[in-house]
């Protein structure tokens, strides 16, 4: 690692990290078909989940001593940490002060918004897959699509804007659905995103040929919009390629980590529950902070090991990769 690496998130293709993603919480509410099975999982026992003071001290290291700008906070689902907003006002009194959002299935945002944008929430990036309840309900095995509804109006009252709404495609369920969505998203005033379904489910059931693809979308979406596209010097290291809708000012973004990997320009590091270091969602090793802040390890030492796992990021995620391996955790154990 070079000198000038001593103080950020660096790794060998020269790739920064300046967005953290922090996990709260592995438990959610929720039991979408995508993520986990009806039953749930086996959740992490309280001592092995990382305290409030914990989760705060390694932002602080985060973004005092390795650079990071951006802190995003998920779960599992975020809104069940009891702590959470005392967590974001504590990060909005760092400095420098990162910009902070969060990623919910939006079911406990109409109780807490206000507090989470008096505590220095920057914005949100809500869940929501269909505009139909009963298809809400098969796919997320719970009938709580008016509170998500519910959720994302007291957001964008409350200032958490933009108000990004996070959708997945799935075939024979809500496939056909992306232009309502985008003209519905428009209407109020939301940032739409359509993410491609990855594999990582509890349950190992993804397959490449069943996936909607960001292809099918924009063929979709093109049935009833003028989609223009926005260009690379805007999208930048952003997950999302964004469309302008009609001419302005609206656009809709596709992620599409399986078709169109992103991972040259990824800027991420992502910080679990149970506090262990994932330079990608689908990487298949961990670096634990845990042991090391319990062990009474001073900030400068947590900082090395940090900066360490980065360094040995690998080049991408290889899902179109015959060989690529499913991590054996699921999205909800390591965050959105």
């Amino acid at each position: 690692m070079t000198r000038e690496g001593a103080h950020v998130l660096i790794d060998t293709y020269g790739r920064v990290a300046t967005d953290l993603r922090v996990s709260l919480t592995d438990r959610c509410n929720l039991r979408c078909t995508y993520c986990m099975p009806e039953e749930g999982l086996q959740w992490l026992a309280k001592p092995d989940l990382l305290t409030d003071d914990e989760i705060v001290r390694l932002i602080d290291i985060a973004v005092t001593s390795l650079g990071i700008k951006e802190v995003r906070f998920t779960g599992g689902e975020p809104l069940l940490r009891p702590g959470l907003v005392g967590i974001v006002e504590r990060a909005a009194a760092l400095t420098p002060r990162p910009q902070m959002s969060l990623t919910t299935n939006g079911i406990g945002l109409k109780r807490t918004a206000q507090a989470l944008k008096a505590a220095g929430l920057d914005r949100v990036n809500v869940s929501l897959d269909t505009l139909r309840p009963e298809v809400f309900k098969t796919l997320t095995r719970r009938d709580r699509h008016r509170d998500v509804l519910e959720g994302l109006r007291a957001a964008r009252e409350a200032g958490l804007t933009p108000v990004k709404v996070n959708s997945v495609l799935m075939p024979g369920l809500n496939d056909d659905e992306a232009p309502d969505l985008l003209a519905w998203a428009v209407e109020h005033d939301y940032e739409l995103r359509f993410i491609e379904q990855m594999p990582l489910d509890a349950q190992h059931g993804w397959k490449r040929e069943g996936m909607v693809t960001a292809g099918d979308i924009l063929a979709s979406l093109r049935t009833r919009f003028e989609l223009t596209p926005e260009g690379a010097e805007e999208r930048g290291s952003a997950p999302a390629e964004r469309w302008i809708v009609d001419g302005g000012p609206h656009r809709v973004g596709v992620i599409a980590s399986v078709t169109r990997p992103f991972c040259a320009a990824c800027d991420r590091t992502r910080l679990t529950a149970d506090g262990q270091i994932r330079t990608c969602l689908f990487a298949t090793e961990e670096t634990d902070l845990r042991a090391a802040l319990r062990s009474g390890a001073p900030d400068e030492e947590i900082a090395r090991i940090w900066r360490l796992a980065m360094w040995g990021k690998k080049a991408g995620a290889g899902l179109d990769d015959p060989s690529f391996v499913q991590p054996d955790r699921p999205m909800s154990a390591i965050g959105g």
